[in-house]
């Protein structure tokens, strides 16, 4: 079994790294930007588009309001890059927003932070891979037709180039993020050479059309919410930026400044790109809908159904370097893949926030281990497998999946600033430095304005999307809060029970007498070597015990059992159903009734085989009785291997794979980093 699993496992995701290699498996800077932060890049590539979309329902006329949402947007960014910049100088250990509301606002918040974020993880690859499919769907039919399985195909992919390890995958996503960003700027630039120095006139494929506006004369409270409403959607550019601050232990060596500095330049690269193209599509005369088909009018008639409408950074690439020229078709390219790329900001931020959930005991341990590759491989796979789920109820539909989102990341923005400003105010509470004293007040400032920005934003996404979708976004964080504090609740429990008692205890006393069963189905090596085991053991009470299925196989036994004078008495015990566990069940719950003080050990021969179709042919009631017979207070069950011919061929084999890992090993908790070797210039 272990050969059968073990040879496309070392093919898909490489050979297993030893734990002293984890240093080198982490981030640099130029890695770490694709890495954690090609979810905001990318953003830009839809959220120009989501602010229009909005202020289109008031018509053209309302897209003078852009320019100032677009700086209202910026504003919201530089200030959470700041807090998030004080975050991961105060929280380098991960725990991110998660860490911070723990600390300062009690487990609750920081369960309601986690709850949050878990759910825009997921969100965050169903939404990103789902969009992309859409984009490449355009150009590719067959795409379109199976979007559903492309999406799964996407997220296998994506799930296997992260188990190989963060450093590789991130080599591998940083060109095309790269890329990506580099034809935008280019976009940007040559767009404003065109339109400040050579007055060239750019205009986009819809600039002539009209929209038709679905609330003419807005104003007052009418028109604040719909500014407030379009402001929201523009805050997609800010999803993913929380992940730099949950990846801190991903980089290298100074963990916290690099942290901070790729943050800084993310939130640089973000807001230029989105103010960039927000420009240029007021320049080139952008028109956007969000019922195209009815409220674009080309001269008074409406465009209909067979129109498809564009996103706006394709528009203004069309406008900009023409339609069908090379920098148009390599930004285009680099879009729908960046989209792709944009789950794995998930990918990074999932495995770890799960690993630290589960060494707090609100997750399966099996979270805080590292795979093969030093990777948190098992909360890779549970990502993968939750943003599948959701890719197939939505049937890889963008935009039923993005009135989910959103909502988890602003809760956990709001949550986490509200903490840091609690953490300066204690930190102050006691701080006599005047120049700290200043610095601490202002950090407190921009959490503060942060947290008043953001729990603004949730309101109003709360209010303008809840009836379409952001309620499942809410019931999915209920959800996970539960389990989590029910996991919780369990562990607890369990290391209560199992806690050791200063004094003596029932479990320190030993045992009046031990009262030992071999179980014996007939005279062969495996039983002979079982019965020697157990008179070494030298019980009190030592009894063979058979089940009689077959009248003649239990003669046979017998008259064997007498001819070889085996000094053990034999007790067959009689089972007129041809059942095996029932019976020896039911006499080991007969001999713990007769002396509760005594304990039984019952001992179970068993073959030891090296194929995994073997295991399918023998050892089946061996397992079914252990199964029961862990569930009896008082009995103890002991497995006398024998190792059959097949098991030491597989041992050889397998022995010849180098870093074999015997069957049965686990790695557990995070590995320490290998100590340098010296240089010998000493």
């Amino acid at each position: 079994m272990s050969k059968l699993t073990d040879v496309p496992k070392r093919i898909l995701i490489g050979r297993a790294l030893r734990s002293d290699r984890l240093g080198e498996t982490l981030l640099p800077k130029r890695v770490a930007l694709p890495v954690f932060a090609s979810d905001p890049l990318s953003s830009v590539a839809y959220a120009p588009g989501e602010v229009l979309l909005v202020l289109s329902i008031a018509g053209v006329s309302a897209y003078h309001f852009s320019p100032w949402i677009a700086a209202a947007v910026v504003v919201l960014m530089f200030t959470v890059v700041a807090s998030y910049r004080q975050n991961v100088h105060a929280y380098p250990s991960g725990g991110g927003d998660y860490e911070v509301a723990t600390t300062n606002l009690g487990p609750k918040a920081g369960l309601t932070v986690a709850s949050a974020l878990l759910v825009d993880y997921v969100l965050t690859v169903a939404v990103s891979i789902s969009s992309g499919i859409e984009n490449l769907g355009s150009a590719i039919p067959f795409v379109v037709e199976h979007k559903v399985a492309c999406a799964m195909a996407v997220i296998l992919l994506l799930t296997l180039m992260n188990l190989r390890g963060v450093k590789e995958s991130g080599t591998l996503f940083a060109i095309p993020t790269y890329v990506f960003v580099a034809g935008v700027f280019i976009m940007i630039a040559w767009g404003s050479f065109r339109g400040l120095v050579l007055d060239d006139t750019m205009r986009a494929p819809t600039a002539g059309y009209e929209i038709k506006p679905e609330h003419e004369g807005l104003a007052g409270f009418a028109l604040l919410f719909l500014l407030l409403r379009a402001f929201s959607s523009g805050c997609a550019a800010l999803t993913g930026v929380e992940a730099i601050s949950n990846g801190v232990p991903a980089f290298r060596k100074p963990k916290s400044r690099n942290a901070a500095t790729t943050l800084a330049l993310m939130g640089l690269l973000a807001v230029t790109m989105f103010c960039g193209i927000i420009g240029l599509a007021m320049a080139s005369n952008v028109r956007m809908a969000e019922n195209p088909a009815h409220d674009l009018l080309d001269k008074g008639v409406p465009v209909g159904s067979d129109y498809v409408q564009n996103p706006v950074i394709s528009q203004v690439a069309e406008a900009v370097f023409g339609k069908g020229s090379f920098l148009f078709i390599v930004l285009a390219a680099a879009t729908a893949l960046v989209l792709f790329l944009a789950a794995n900001t998930a990918y990074n931020g999932f495995p770890v926030l799960g690993s630290i959930l589960a060494q707090d005991r609100y997750l399966p341990r099996q979270l805080h281990t590292r795979g093969d590759r030093l990777a948190f491989s098992n909360g890779i796979v549970l990502l993968a497998g939750a943003a599948a789920l959701l890719v197939w109820i939505y049937e890889a539909d963008s935009t039923r999946l993005i009135q989910l989102y959103i909502v988890g990341v602003f809760v956990s923005f709001t949550l986490s600033q509200t903490g840091m400003v609690r953490h300066w105010n204690r930190h102050l509470a006691t701080e006599t430095d005047p120049a700290k004293r200043r610095h601490m007040i202002r950090s407190r400032a921009i959490n503060a304005f942060g947290a008043f920005f953001t729990a603004l934003v949730l309101v109003v996404v709360l209010v303008t999307k809840f009836s379409h979708g952001a309620w499942v976004a809410l019931l999915g964080m209920v959800i996970f809060y539960v389990m989590m504090t029910a996991i919780r609740r369990h562990y607890e429990h369990v290391s209560r029970e199992l806690s050791a008692p200063e004094g003596p205890s029932d479990d320190s006393v030993r045992p009046s007498r031990i009262h030992s069963v071999v179980l014996i189905s007939k005279i062969h090596r495996p039983a002979l070597r079982a019965l020697a085991y157990a008179k070494l053991l030298r019980s009190d009470t030592l009894e063979a015990l058979s089940v009689n299925v077959d009248p003649a196989d239990t003669k046979v036994l017998r008259e064997e059992w007498e001819r070889r004078g085996i000094d053990v008495p034999l007790k067959v015990l009689d089972s007129p159903y041809r059942e095996v566990t029932r019976p020896v069940i039911e006499y080991v719950k007969g001999l713990r009734r007769e002396s509760p003080r005594d304990v039984v050990s019952v001992i179970i021969p068993e073959y030891v085989v090296g194929h995994w179709y073997e295991h399918l042919l023998h050892n089946q009631s061996a397992l079914r009785l252990k199964g029961r017979l862990l569930f009896t207070p008082g009995v103890m069950v002991t497995s006398v291997p024998y190792q059959l011919a097949s098991s030491e061929a597989a041992k050889k084999r397998a022995g010849k794979r180098q870093e074999w890992n015997a069957p049965g090993s686990v790695r557990r908790g995070p590995a320490q980093e290998r100590p340098r070797e010296p240089s010998g210039k000493e």
